[in-house]
C-alpha cells in the first residue's frame, strides 16, 4: 500500500498542479498530532446531521471517551432536533452551526464527521486536513475522481486520519469472504458480478421549484455547486440522482461494492477500459438525471468486473436485490449484507470443492467507528484509508463518465486524464463557484 501511496501521488502531482483551486486559508499546524492516550477525551463534530452523519456520530458516542462537541447543518430544524437528542444522550449540549467553517475554527474539536451530499466531501475534507483535524467521511469519497485525488494529496500532505465510510472493510463476514476467495477455494477468480436494483433510484416525484423554505440556508447547501432555483425533489434524501451532487445507484450502493470486487484481487490500478451504456427509459414522472438503466464492464489485467442497475425494482440475481458474485472456476461466492454462501461447480456430478453453510453477515458500523477511533488514538492508517476509497470511487465514476459520453474509456495514469477524449475529461473535476475554489 505505500507504494501504490507513492506512485499515486507522483502521478497525480502534475494534474493537480493545473486545476483552477484557490481559497482555502493556509495555517500552521502540527501535521502529525500527538497519539490520544485511552484516557483521553476525543471531541467530535458532526458536519451534515440529517442522516447517515448522525447514525454514525452515534455509534462514535458509544466508544468510551467520545464526545460530540459541535453540530453543524443548514436546516435550523434538523441542528434543533439533533441538538436535542445529542444533549439527552451525552447530558451536554453541543455547540451548533450554520457555517461548517466556524466548526473547523474551534481548536477545541479534535476530528469530524462528514455526512454531508458528496458534492461537499471533497472541500470539507481538505478544510479539515488544513485544520489539524481527522475526518470520518462518508462515500462515495467525493464526487468526481479529480476531487478524490486532491483529497488523497490533502490527507497525505496534512497527515491526518481519516476513515472513508466504506464500512463493510471491518465486517467480518466481507473479511472471511474475501480470504476464502484469496485462498484459492473457488479456483480462479475470473469474474464478478456487482448489481443494485433499489426503488429509491429512480428519484421523487417531479415537483415544481419554489423559494427557500424558512431556516435553511441553501446557498450553503449548493456550496462549490452551480447556483440554481429550490425544488425538494433535488434537496433532503434526494440530491443524489442529480449530477451535481451525486452520481445515482452506481457511486451511492455501487462503491460500496465496487470496493469488494477490488478488495478480492488486491486492485490498485484503473482499469484497462472502461464501456457503459445508462438511460432514463422508465419513470418519467421521478425527478431524476442519473440513470434509471445501466450495465458497465471493466476490463483488467487478469480479471472482469461488470455492474447492474435497474432502478425502480427490488429484485435481482440469486433472488437478491443487491449483491455480488464472485465466479471462480471450482465455485462462485455469493455475497451481500445479510451473508454469504459458496456454491461449488461440479465435476463428474460431483461437487468440485466442499459446499459450506452460508455464513451469516451483517452492516458493521460498529466496527468501523471504532477502528477509526482507536485509529485517532494510534495515529495510524485506518481500515478504509483515502487510497481505498479513491480507488473504489474511481471506477465508479469512471462507469458514469463511459456512459454519459457514450465512449469506451482508456485511462492514461501518468496524465490522470482519459487520453484524448475531452467529453470525458471535461468531467474529471467540476467548476467549483470563485467562492469555494482550493489551493493546497
Amino acid at each position: 500500500m505505500k507504494n501504490s501511496r507513492r506512485k499515486f501521488l507522483q502521478n497525480s502531482s502534475a494534474w493537480l498542479a493545473g486545476t483552477a483551486f484557490a481559497g482555502i486559508s493556509t495555517r500552521s499546524f502540527n501535521n502529525l498530532a500527538p497519539a490520544h492516550s485511552p484516557n483521553d477525551r476525543i471531541r467530535l463534530g458532526l458536519i451534515g446531521c440529517r442522516n447517515m452523519g448522525f447514525g454514525i456520530l452515534n455509534q462514535c458516542l458509544a466508544q468510551p471517551n467520545v464526545e460530540c462537541a459541535a453540530l453543524c447543518d443548514v436546516d435550523d430544524s434538523i441542528l434543533t432536533q439533533r441538538s436535542a437528542e445529542v444533549e439527552k444522550k451525552q447530558g451536554k449540549k453541543p455547540l451548533v452551526y450554520k457555517d461548517f467553517r466556524k466548526l473547523l475554527d474551534n481548536k477545541d474539536i479534535d476530528a469530524v464527521i462528514i455526512g454531508t451530499p458528496d458534492h461537499w466531501h471533497c472541500y470539507m475534507t481538505v478544510a479539515a486536513c488544513q485544520s489539524g483535524k481527522d475526518v470520518y467521511v462518508e462515500k462515495p469519497m467525493a464526487n468526481s475522481i479529480g476531487e478524490c485525488d486532491l483529497m488523497v494529496k490533502a490527507v497525505r500532505k496534512y497527515n491526518r486520519v481519516v476513515q472513508v465510510g466504506q464500512q463493510q472493510r471491518s465486517g467480518p463476514h466481507w473479511q472471511n469472504a474475501i480470504d476464502s476467495i484469496k485462498q484459492g477455494k473457488i479456483g480462479q477468480l475470473r469474474k464478478t458480478q456487482i448489481w443494485a436494483n433499489f426503488n429509491y433510484g429512480v428519484g421523487q416525484p417531479l415537483l415544481p421549484d419554489e423559494p427557500v423554505p424558512p431556516g435553511i440556508d441553501f446557498d450553503m447547501w449548493l456550496g462549490p455547486a452551480p447556483a440554481r432555483s429550490f425544488n425538494k425533489a433535488r434537496f433532503h434524501g434526494s440530491w443524489r440522482m442529480f449530477w451535481d451532487y451525486g452520481g445515482g445507484l452506481l457511486t451511492d450502493w455501487g462503491v460500496h461494492l465496487m470496493d469488494i470486487a477490488l478488495w478480492a484481487r488486491e486492485v490498485d490500478y484503473a482499469p484497462l477500459s472502461v464501456n457503459a451504456f445508462g438511460a432514463n427509459f422508465s419513470h418519467k414522472d421521478r425527478a431524476h438525471e442519473t440513470f434509471d438503466t445501466m450495465s458497465v464492464n471493466y476490463q483488467l489485467k487478469d480479471y472482469l468486473i461488470s455492474w447492474e442497475h435497474t432502478a425502480g425494482t427490488q429484485n435481482g440475481p440469486w433472488n437478491k436485490s443487491y449483491g455480488l458474485a464472485f465466479i471462480g472456476n471450482d465455485a462462485t461466492i455469493v455475497i451481500n449484507r445479510d451473508g454469504w454462501e459458496l456454491i461449488p461447480e461440479k465435476e463428474n456430478g460431483k461437487d468440485k470443492v466442499p459446499e459450506l453453510a452460508k455464513q451469516p453477515g451483517g452492516e458493521h458500523h460498529r466496527q468501523h467507528v471504532q477502528n477509526w477511533i482507536e485509529c485517532l488514538r494510534s495515529r495510524k492508517d485506518p481500515v478504509c484509508t483515502v487510497e481505498t476509497g479513491r480507488m473504489a470511487a474511481l471506477y465508479t465514476h469512471m462507469g458514469n463518465i463511459a456512459a454519459r459520453t457514450q465512449s469506451r474509456l482508456v485511462w492514461n495514469n501518468d496524465a490522470s486524464n482519459f487520453m484524448h477524449n475531452d467529453a470525458a475529461n471535461a468531467l474529471l473535476m467540476p467548476a467549483y463557484r470563485e467562492a469555494w475554489k482550493i489551493k493546497l
